[in-house]
């Protein structure tokens, strides 16, 4: 078996560009809402970054962390943490005033049934956040669940269509985008909406949930046959450089791979490594939630990790068992419930 940490260590550098980008962002970094899957990864790319370009500048992540082993890690990365309810005003009025803002705060999955908190966190926590860091750029994620299905030869969806959201979770993400606007206009805070559609890592994301299934000889649903995705890697890279792209009023910004994929050829080629046959169920229904970055790969460039080698690492990975978040996307859902 391999060495796990050495083969994502590997995976896991900041490239020349973001060396070169971090050298220009002005002030330190905070990262709200670092303790969920994307924020650690994130984090540790942006010490990592100004300690290659030789520079001074603190990253903080702020969240509740519950699970103090994960704050310690942080911590041993260089990240500065704060443990903070960001629900709680008293603890977020008590945050520094750090010059980048990057939030990652938001509620998915057990929406349902839990509707009045996913509004509080993905809604109302935005204009209290944008409030306190008016004077901050600020880059805020969202989602591509906001937007419509189309057809998969209409080439994804643009930043300037019209949003049809599904559903109470897409909704909130729509209203954090709406909410984050306003305040980018009223108090002209820079500010940079990133909405990302679907990151993957060897840890979780549709890839992995692909992979797993032709390993176990479980069929997957092709009623949501297309998908876009881009390596976690790449977003983190990007969600970074995004603060010298913020702008008022708000500048959005769809964030994916170049590709639309099929979840059938994806699962084929994972039949080829694994040497199983991948078993399906349901028919395409010829629509799917997907974007058109190609604002971001003008901004960026295109991702640096290719989907052959998405497909290649996450097998690798898999068959070597290494860790996963256990947290499925439900790419494949249809009527807006998680």
């Amino acid at each position: 078996m391999i060495n796990l940490l050495e083969f994502e260590q590997s995976l896991t550098k900041p490239s020349a560009t973001l060396i070169e980008d971090i050298q220009k962002i002005d002030g330190d970094i905070m990262l709200l809402g670092i303790g969920g899957k994307m924020g650690p990864s994130m984090g540790k790319l942006a010490v990592d970054a100004i300690r290659a370009a030789g520079i001074e500048k603190k990253v903080y992540g702020a969240s509740r962390f519950s699970d103090a082993k994960k704050r310690q890690e942080l911590e041993d990365l260089g990240i500065i943490t704060i443990p903070c309810d960001l629900l709680n005003d008293t603890d977020l009025q008590a945050l520094p005033q750090v010059q980048n803002i990057i939030f990652l705060a938001g509620h998915k999955f057990g929406t349902t049934g839990n509707e009045d908190f996913t509004w509080a966190m993905n809604t109302y926590l935005p204009g209290r956040v944008a409030e306190k860091f008016k004077d901050a750029n600020i880059v805020a994620f969202s989602s591509g669940n906001v937007l419509p299905f189309v057809k998969i030869n209409e080439a994804g969806v643009c930043e300037d269509s019209t949003p049809e959201p599904i559903g109470e979770y897409a909704q909130s993400c729509l209203g954090r985008e709406r909410i984050f606007q306003y305040f980018a206009k009223k108090n002209e805070t820079p500010t940079l909406i990133y909405r990302l559609n679907y990151a993957v890592d060897f840890r979780y994301g549709v890839i992995l949930e692909v992979a797993k299934s032709v390993l176990a000889g479980k069929a997957i649903d092709l009623r949501t046959e297309n998908v876009n995705v881009i390596w976690q890697g790449d977003a983190n890279e990007w969600a970074i450089r995004a603060l010298l792209h913020c702008e008022s009023p708000a500048k959005m910004l769809n964030v994916t791979g170049p590709e639309t994929l099929s979840t059938r050829w994806v699962a084929q080629q994972f039949g080829k490594l694994f040497n199983k046959e991948p078993q399906f169920i349901h028919e395409a229904q010829g629509t799917a939630l997907l974007n058109n970055a190609s604002e971001s790969h003008r901004l960026f460039g295109y991702p640096r990790v290719t989907i052959r080698e998405v497909i290649d690492i996450t097998a690798t990975w898999l068959l070597n068992e290494g860790e996963e978040f256990g947290k499925a996307t439900h790419f494949q859902e249809r009527g807006g419930k998680f």
